[in-house]
């Protein structure tokens, strides 16, 4: 049902004028909820942060509300409410959001939970390449990748490659020429190929995913066991690995190695792990045995990319919010959740 038939339910004549000045609150909020999800992915590929997505898509929404009577039918309301949430984005980067460390690695960057993900809208997903460029623009890479790009050029990218909106809309939003955005649209897809690695990953979520699934198996068995020697093996020569919002990228084989060691990684014991997934990318959880709870808390995830039958990425997150991911608060002493 589109928002039009919605506002004609409500005694709404239509969408010209003050017709959203005369909804009240539960009604516009009830509109405004349908776009929650999709407006909060749209907000996390700008900020890189769940917890910020939702305070701007709260803001979002409150602006919307404030301003519903300058809503004049132009563009549908969908679309009202992304231009909204666009410069509610824009607003935050100009206020506090800092630059990528020293090593390029995003310091406030966290994972999406792909159990939220499964709620957008199916619009046309059933097409490849539809599918295809929603995986790739929410996976960990191009979120850091497009974290390295200026706020208005970022939005540019988003607004064009991702939503698909013409160059004409996404000028209006920002108050630029058609040429403007077409410029900044270059520069911001040169700044993502620099950032953005070479090859994709070898996981789509389905069937042909066997092998991945098993070197996730091996790799979730071998971190259980703290066997480094096992798990280097798994690695690529050239692998990454990364600890928001701990500073420090290591980069080689050979160096994450060493961090594993120096950090005392081999010395621990009573580790459980879960394979899942976030951000369309193999992950695994981690839960510690604590001797006072009686139970296993949660630890770490790690997110993994694979290429080539490898491990080339690690991006480990020391996150409280195991609840958010779909994931237990505890394990208990047997181990089933």
């Amino acid at each position: 049902m589109g928002v039009e038939m919605r506002l004609e339910e409500l005694g709404m004549s239509g969408l010209g004028g003050s017709g959203l000045g005369e909804v009240d609150e539960p009604a516009f909020s009830g509109l405004a909820e349908r776009h929650r999800r999709e407006l909060h992915v749209h907000c996390y590929r700008m900020l890189g942060s769940f917890e910020d997505a939702e305070d701007t898509v709260q803001e979002t929404f409150l602006r919307a509300w404030r301003r519903r009577e300058t809503f004049e039918g132009r563009s549908t309301f969908r679309a009202w409410l992304y231009r909204i949430a666009t410069n509610a984005c824009l607003d935050l980067l100009a206020k506090c959001r800092p630059e990528p460390a020293t090593g390029g690695e995003v310091l406030w960057l966290q994972p999406y939970p792909d159990r939220l993900l499964d709620e957008l809208p199916a619009g046309h997903a059933d097409e490849p390449e539809t599918v295809a460029v929603a995986r790739e623009t929410i996976e960990l890479a191009y979120l850091v990748a497009v974290q390295h790009l200026a706020p208005r050029p970022r939005a540019v990218l988003i607004l064009r490659d991702v939503l698909g909106w013409p160059a004409k809309d996404v000028a209006e939003l920002l108050g630029d020429s058609v040429n403007s955005v077409n410029s900044a649209l270059q520069r911001a897809r040169a700044g993502m190929r620099e950032h953005l690695p070479a090859e994709r990953q070898d996981w789509t979520g389905g069937e042909e995913d066997a092998g991945t699934r098993e070197l996730v198996r091996r790799f979730t068995e071998a971190c259980v066991a703290t066997d480094v020697d096992r798990l280097a093996a798994m690695l690529r020569d050239d692998v990454r690995c990364s600890m928001p919002p701990t500073p420090g990228l290591h980069v080689g084989r050979d160096a994450v190695v060493n961090d594993w060691v120096e950090s005392g990684f081999p010395s621990m014991k009573n580790l459980r792990g879960i394979p899942t997934s976030v951000n369309r990318q193999p992950a695994v959880a981690f839960y510690h045995w604590r001797e006072q709870e009686g139970a296993y808390l949660p630890l770490t995830i790690d997110v993994l990319r694979v290429t080539g039958g490898a491990i080339t990425e690690i991006v480990t997150f020391h996150d409280d919010q195991f609840p958010r991911l779909g994931l237990p608060e505890h394990l208990p002493a047997d181990g089933t959740e």
